[in-house]
């Protein structure tokens, strides 16, 4: 009876995993190494969007939610684009496009993000490939936006 009992919670367990396991993860992959990313995104011919944003940002929050979450974990935007998150006011130490270690903070100031939400598009050398969505915008047309930026991006890592 208690290995019948724990059978069953294994396979409740199990079915219950599985939607997430399935869909991935509810969250951006946060940025760390832009050289490796850059050479997988040779590799496949993508470009790389970059959610710039900081910590308790509502509006950094519902663009992850409503558009980048849902287009990462997408398996057609997988030929498509690569999806980092960067926070603007972090030391956390990332390694950028040149293979140079810097921080969080640094690159954003580089690519000079002050206002978040930013999302940038950028090539596998780490030059953006088209102008950086600032705030959330018109949120009905926030997803065309984003679209644009992609195929922008890919146009350019393709034609290189």
């Amino acid at each position: 009876m208690l290995r019948q009992l724990a059978a069953w919670f294994l396979i409740l367990a199990w079915g219950l995993a599985l939607p997430v396991a399935a869909n991935g993860p509810d969250k951006l992959v946060h940025a760390s190494n832009f050289q490796a990313d850059a050479q997988t995104a040779a590799k496949r011919q993508v470009p790389i969007m970059v959610l710039f944003s900081t910590p308790n940002c509502p509006y950094c929050e519902r663009v992850k939610r409503e558009y980048l979450v849902p287009m990462h974990k997408d398996p057609a935007y997988r030929n498509r684009v690569i999806f980092r998150e960067v926070t603007v006011d972090s030391t956390a130490a990332i390694t950028g496009f040149g293979g140079t270690r810097t921080t969080e903070g640094a690159f954003a100031a580089e690519n000079k993000v002050f206002i978040v939400p930013t999302v940038m598009v950028f090539d596998t050398q780490g030059k953006p490939t088209s102008e950086a969505i600032v705030g959330l915008l018109i949120p009905d047309f926030y997803f065309g936006y984003l679209e644009a930026a992609i195929d922008e991006g890919q146009g350019k890592v393709r034609n290189r």
